[in-house]
């Protein structure tokens, strides 16, 4: 992973773990996925989990509940301190998940999410890694950017009003985006870091595929909400109406979060994956 993308986050740190209503929808239903997707198995005690791309310990603290001994690892030192204080007697180490520094086949189960996925220099190889430290049979579920959303053509429109919405964005960082061809990487501008790579959800599998992870089930996180453009839900309150049509956009986007189009038009895809061999 760049090594500024760790700055970027630091830069986050004290801010992190306070959701605005984006996040605290994303969260929600990522992690009621979670649960499901990555319940430990009862013949196994206390199974190893990773979360790659740790962060403060979101998603440490819930496989820690599900019963797992739970390591985990992050670019962000300030970020680390913070899941220190979070998990205090859980392995935590700084380090790259392009190059993780585990032995093979030691975790059962692994999650890689907050989009770390997408802010990796090199995809497949983190993939590769993360199927490396997974026993055969072990799960992953991912969450990462996805490349077709509505938010995309709310981005174009804010470049073409003057930035109104605060998006940072041209029009024409917006097309470059949307057509790229589907064999090349895409990426997106992303304003104080770089850039994002979005995933299609054929594509996602391919690399999934190509690391010796086969695709289980794929979920779709903010997509309805997308008639609402996302930097409107990146503050700290909405306005009452705003708040109201909020929550029942929320409702419809986790009742057919499995359902076409949600697991292809989503800002957010999430993929449970096992490892084949």
């Amino acid at each position: 992973m760049p090594r500024h993308a760790g700055d970027f986050f630091d830069a986050m740190a004290a801010d992190y773990d306070v959701l605005e209503p984006w996040y605290e929808h994303l969260y929600a239903q990522l992690h009621a996925v979670l649960r499901v997707a990555l319940r430990p198995p009862l013949h196994v005690a206390s199974p190893r989990a990773l979360d790659a791309g740790c962060g403060t310990g979101f998603q440490a603290a819930v496989l820690q509940e599900l019963g797992y001994t739970v390591h985990g690892l992050d670019l962000a030192p300030r970020l680390l301190r913070a899941a220190r204080d979070r998990l205090p007697h859980a392995p935590l180490v700084q380090g790259d998940v392009e190059a993780l520094p585990f032995r093979d086949g030691c975790f059962a189960a692994a999650t890689c999410c907050g989009s770390t996925l997408s802010y990796v220099g090199d995809a497949p190889r983190a993939l590769a890694e993360l199927a490396r430290v997974l026993a055969p049979g072990g799960r992953l579920l991912l969450e990462c950017e996805g490349r077709w959303s509505a938010d995309l053509a709310w981005a174009w429109l804010c470049g073409l009003l003057g930035d109104r919405w605060g998006y940072e964005l041209t029009p024409a960082d917006v097309w470059r985006a949307v057509s790229t061809p589907r064999d090349r990487e895409c990426r997106l501008p992303y304003p104080g870091y770089g850039s994002l790579r979005l995933f299609g959800v054929g594509e996602l599998a391919k690399l999934l595929a190509a690391a010796g992870l086969e695709t289980l089930r794929v979920w779709g996180i903010h997509w309805i909400t997308n008639l609402l453009p996302s930097t409107v839900l990146h503050r700290p309150r909405l306005g009452v109406a705003t708040a109201a049509v909020y929550r029942a956009l929320c409702r419809v986007d986790a009742a057919l979060s499995t359902r076409w189009p949600a697991a292809r038009l989503a800002n957010s895809l999430v993929v449970l994956a096992a490892k084949t061999g």
